[in-house]
């Protein structure tokens, strides 16, 4: 594959980018047919009876050079890119100006910004099943309270005047505390396709480097609000579609849920992918 470096942003610093923090990376089954409507037509899904695997990434950075911010990535699905597999984004939402501008313009992200509205509240714990006491036996269970603390988060994005809810998402915050077994210390590295976006029409790849502590954890509940948006101007039918679209990722059925604690990601700096060297990209269809 031929590549090129791309200039790297100055508010941002030299490359590679880091952040650090905590987040949950949740995997869906997803349909083709909505990850294809995102996905340039040169890729190939990696799919099996018509869903690919797609997903969110919902993070909280307490460091990085953007400084303090929430970070809602939607994985629209999976491309095959031999030898390995790229995710690809729908959707980015950030609620921090610098972070959304330096997606858009460096990462070819399709990044938007977006308020994050959280709320914690106690509610009385859920039956345990046989499976629940042996994951305690083990360390990984809950703790033996009869009241576990969950946190909505309510996805607003906004574009000047207008706000339109994106989804909410309720999660248990059990494993954030810190009496907790945060799970074993592992490194992976998350590749990406991006671009073909207004801001950066070139096709880009990067990758994400991780170090963290990772555990299996409850799926979060995905839900879309009700219709309370404000809007003081058109979008056309096509953004319109694709935020639908994008929402129904976030709404598909989820497989696995990973809390990503003592979280240490680096990015680098995205590479500009050659026209032709697409050609060679393999599918992986089992339809």
């Amino acid at each position: 594959m031929e590549v090129a470096e791309t200039k790297c942003s100055s508010d941002y610093g030299k490359p590679p980018w880091i952040f650090k923090g905590s987040a949950l990376y949740q995997l869906h089954l997803v349909k083709s047919e909505t990850a294809r409507a995102f996905i340039p037509k040169e890729f190939r899904l990696v799919e099996a009876f018509g869903y690919t695997l797609g997903g969110f990434f919902l993070a909280s950075y307490e460091d990085s050079p953007a400084g303090f911010f929430d970070e809602l990535v939607v994985i629209a699905g999976t491309v095959w890119n031999p030898p390995t597999s790229c995710a690809w984004a729908a959707k980015v939402l950030v609620n921090s100006g610098d972070a959304c501008d330096h997606g858009r313009k460096k990462v070819g992200l399709p990044s938007q910004v977006a308020k994050f509205s959280k709320k914690i509240t106690a509610v009385p714990r859920r039956r345990k099943s046989k499976f629940s006491g042996f994951l305690d036996n083990i360390g990984l269970g809950t703790a033996s309270s009869s009241t576990e603390d969950c946190m909505d988060v309510l996805v607003t994005e906004t574009n000047g005047p207008s706000t339109i809810d994106i989804c909410n998402i309720n999660l248990t915050t059990l494993g954030m505390k810190f009496d907790k077994w945060k799970g074993p210390a592992i490194k992976m590295s998350l590749p990406s396709f991006s671009g073909r976006t207004e801001y950066n029409p070139n096709l880009l790849k990067y990758s994400c480097n991780i170090e963290c502590r990772v555990r299996a954890v409850r799926a979060a509940e995905v839900s879309r609000p009700s219709l309370s948006s404000k809007h003081d101007t058109e979008e056309s039918l096509s953004e319109h579609d694709r935020r639908n679209l994008s929402i129904s990722v976030m709404l598909s059925k989820p497989l696995l849920a990973l809390e990503l604690g003592c979280l240490k990601m680096q990015v680098e700096a995205p590479v500009v992918v050659s026209h032709h060297s697409t050609s060679r990209f393999a599918a992986i269809d089992t339809n």
